[in-house]
């Protein structure tokens, strides 16, 4: 027994001390089963700056794995076929060509498949990491050169998964994908550079091209997983702030049931678009599941538009499931100007073993104590093209070519100051160059300059990039073509109508997909109850305001100073408005006025004349005249409600009116008071003989007259009346009218003049059966009843009416209720005067009343 374990000590020790050829081995002994050695594989070129590259052109049979062997010897590998690593390492070489570029320093590469796996990331993540053979990061044993970047060409997953442990040693990450979400955290994510924007940069481009060509009625569709629902939850809310209803919503796959998705298409047969999140490259299932829903609809199926999330370019051909398609969209990222017109050299491509043999050294890497054999390539010669005329073309080659164009001047650059030995020692090398002194070159926003595509930082520091839009236009019977519909640079949508009106020759517009058509210019949407929001129904804008685009949700109000046109589609001007001189109704209501004005003259002028007859005597006919006079003025007054209102006519009429109209009734009054005191007065014994005389009327005239004086003077001083328009009167006019400023002092006005009438009217009709031949209070009380009629009715009237008709409504009330007083009373005594004199006797008088 002490002689085995000797031997294998001994063994043990002539194993360790075994010279190795090429690179040390790691002395890690993990007992665990050894790889068969062909895969996984990686390609290596030594280098004084080496970078790490990941792909995932191969993929992995899925396991149940178990627990008495390695993970990494359970695998089934199964190649992808094509291979993008020609082209990489095309572009490597080219940099390489570049001496000034890189300070003469060599740039070094391993590129690794990941298998677009989690282990496989694992696994080829810690081999880089790893200097000696087995994974072990932070092992210095073996090759001597330092990773100083990771280029990360695999899936979102992945990324997050590489940014996980690479950042643990600050090594930065430079992705030529498109990002998740996750790594835009930069406290999480620090040494996390993208090169192409976050998911979703598509997403405001398609709900743009939703609203350009009205499309407000879709359907949403994503794959039932965790990305699925990520682009569910992001893109719903982006329709619903824009107004777009997603009445067809699923989550699928294509072994699902496909009922849902067949009720929705026959109650929603208007949806015409369709967005679709593609999680893999293909939508081709997606499609045929699509197609076999629509084939068991009955009747006519419009053509559907399918926008696809997408932002790559694929080709299709024709086949019977594109039957119903119109056309399906995408949006590949927007090269830059100088290479849109450039061949680009083909992307793909397949290794084959001339290749290998040729360019690179293939060994299987494998220790006794190591964890796993590996196939290694070492490149032992220049990679050269067909053609030495390709050689631009290859530089012209997809994303890969500027990420490690962007990667080669940052090393440039944090490569520069480097320190040298004294002159005949050998100098540092690259070996000084850390990770980490990498990452403020990278944050350079000229690198994104280098970039193929165009891509820059927008106003948060966020990489974002323009996008074309392009269609893959369904033909029947012929192979689809593809069109550039527009395009979305700096987050603003450009429609190419060139390339619709194309369409239209094709026979192929584009269909709409809405629930109603459209609400015209004049009317405004009103949601249905019970329905989508999308749906609704047009009704005409509400009085005052109008619409002038097609689909609006509120209509607008017209400004004050114009009202809408009868389709209420425009606002015009209003018409200015007042009770003009060259107006009929002025015309007639001056004219109206003037001859009252006149006939009151003539009765004046009579009255003067037969002054010292029996009739102008009785009843005081000092009285008379100032009734005369008052009215003379009442008549003139009622010209300043005509014409435009001017400030001093605003002051003037309503205080004019008011003043002359109380003397007026004050007259009437008191010829009403000296009627009954003068009966009195004829009666044997009364003492009221001794208050008949002008004093007494002259007392009752002024001091009704100073009551109204002083109510005037109060509302002047307080409120007083001015120029001023009615906009919203009339609809269609700008009403020019005085303010009366305060309403309640004017009605205070109307209700003295009311209030003196009313005792006037209630003397005169108690005294109206007093004995005598020429009873006035008679005519008075007649009077008095034309007058309270008149402007009992001006009040309803007058808050009836607007505009110009108010004030022709008073006008006429103060013409009416003037000429009532001087027909009812001064008429019958010029009867008598002028066609009569033999009843203007005193005796007639006397014998009369002695009867």
């Amino acid at each position: 027994m002490d002689l085995l374990l000797l031997l294998l000590m001994l063994l043990l020790m002539l194993l360790v001390s075994q010279p190795l050829s090429g690179k040390l081995r790691m002395k890690c002994p993990l007992n665990l089963d050894n790889q068969d050695g062909e895969k996984p594989w990686s390609y290596y070129r030594p280098g004084d700056l080496l970078i790490g590259i990941f792909i995932s052109p191969s993929r992995i049979t899925p396991a149940t794995l178990s627990f008495n062997m390695a993970p990494s010897s359970q695998i089934r590998f199964l190649s992808y076929g094509k291979l993008i690593l020609l082209p990489m390492v095309f572009n490597i070489e080219l940099l390489k060509e570049n001496l000034q570029l890189l300070n003469n320093l060599t740039l070094g590469y391993n590129i690794h498949d990941n298998y677009d796996n989690t282990l496989g990331t694992s696994d080829a993540l810690l081999d880089m990491l790893s200097t000696g053979e087995a994974n072990v990061p932070n092992y210095s044993c073996g090759r001597k050169d330092k990773l100083l970047a990771l280029v990360d060409g695999t899936d979102r997953e992945s990324s997050i998964q590489i940014s996980t442990l690479a950042g643990t040693y600050k090594v930065p990450q430079v992705s030529d994908i498109i990002t998740s979400e996750a790594l835009s955290d930069k406290n999480q994510f620090p040494f996390f550079h993208p090169m192409l924007p976050k998911e979703g940069i598509q997403y405001p481009a398609i709900v743009q091209i939703l609203l350009h060509f009205g499309w407000t009625l879709i359907g949403l569709f994503a794959p039932d997983t965790e990305k699925g629902e990520n682009f569910m939850r992001t893109f719903t809310p982006m329709l619903l702030r824009n107004r777009i209803c997603d009445v067809i919503s699923q989550r699928f796959s294509t072994t699902g049931h496909k009922e849902f998705l067949r009720d929705a298409l026959s109650k929603w047969r208007q949806v015409n678009v369709f967005v679709h999140f593609i999680e893999y490259d293909s939508p081709w299932n997606s499609i045929v599941l699509f197609h076999s829903t629509l084939e068991s609809l009955p009747g006519p199926i419009e053509g559907k538009v399918w926008i696809l999330t997408m932002t790559g370019v694929f080709s299709i051909k024709k086949d019977r499931h594109l039957k119903h398609v119109h056309s399906i969209w995408s949006f590949p990222f927007q090269p830059k100007k100088s290479w849109k017109n450039d061949n680009a050299f083909k992307r793909y491509f397949f290794v084959e073993p001339g290749f290998q043999v040729e360019y690179f050294h293939c060994t299987v890497s494998k220790h006794t104590f190591s964890v796993k054999g590996r196939r290694r390539c070492s490149q032992k010669a220049p990679v050269e093209t067909q053609k030495k005329k390709n050689r631009m073309q290859v530089e012209n080659t997809g994303i890969t070519y500027s990420v490690i164009k962007i990667v080669a001047h940052a090393l440039s650059a944090a490569s520069q100051p480097q320190r040298r030995r004294k002159k005949g020692e050998e100098r540092l090398g690259a070996a000084r160059l850390q990770p980490w002194k990498l990452h403020p070159f990278l944050k350079k926003r000229e690198l994104y300059n280098l970039s193929l595509l165009e891509v820059y930082l927008d106003q948060n520091g966020d990489v974002a990039a323009d996008l074309d839009i392009t269609s893959m236009v369904v033909l029947p019977k012929k192979d689809p073509i593809k069109k550039q519909l527009g395009s979305f640079e700096r987050q603003r949508l450009t429609i190419n109508q060139d390339a619709l009106s194309q369409l239209k020759l094709l026979n192929k517009s584009l269909p709409q997909s809405k629930c109603v058509e459209k609400c015209y210019p004049g009317f405004v949407k009103q949601a249905r109850e019970g329905e989508p929001f999308c749906c609704y129904d047009c009704i005409p804008c509400p009085e005052g305001t109008i619409s002038t685009q097609e689909d609006t949700k509120k209509c607008t109000k017209c400004p004050d100073d114009q009202y809408p046109t009868e389709n209420r589609i425009q606002c015009i001007s209003k018409r200015i408005t007042f009770l003009s001189y060259e107006e009929h109704l002025s015309i007639i209501l001056i004219s109206f006025a003037l001859l009252l004005f006149i006939i009151t003259g003539f009765v004046l002028i009579i009255f003067i004349k037969y002054l010292e007859t029996p009739i102008v005597k009785a009843n005081n006919r000092d009285l008379s005249y100032i009734l005369l006079v008052s009215l003379l003025l009442c008549f003139l007054s009622s010209l300043f409600f005509i014409g435009q209102p001017r400030k001093a006519t605003c002051l003037l009429r309503q205080t004019v009116f008011s003043i002359v109209f109380s003397v007026a009734v004050s007259s009437v009054l008191a010829k009403t008071i000296t009627v009954v005191l003068a009966f009195l007065a004829s009666k044997p014994g009364n003492k009221m003989k001794r208050w008949l005389g002008k004093s007494l009327a002259n007392s009752i005239i002024l001091s009704c007259s100073a009551v109204q004086i002083l109510i005037c003077a109060i509302c002047l001083g307080v409120s007083p009346p001015f120029p001023d328009s009615d906009l919203h009167s009339q609809a269609e006019e700008i009403i020019l009218q005085c303010n009366e400023g305060s309403v309640t002092m004017f009605y205070v006005v109307l209700g003295y003049m009311g209030f003196l009438a009313a005792i006037c009217f209630t003397v005169a009709f108690l005294a109206r059966n007093l004995p005598g031949a020429f009873n006035e209070a008679k005519l008075i009380t007649f009077t008095m009843l034309v007058f309270c009629s008149v402007w009992v009715s001006f009040l309803p009237t007058y808050l009836s009416t607007k505009g110009k008709y108010m004030v022709a409504v008073q006008v006429f009330s103060i013409l009416a209720s003037g000429a009532g007083l001087l027909s009812c009373i001064f008429f019958p005594k010029c009867y008598i005067i002028i066609l009569r004199p033999d009843l203007n006797t005193k005796e007639h008088l006397m014998a009369k009343s002695g009867e």
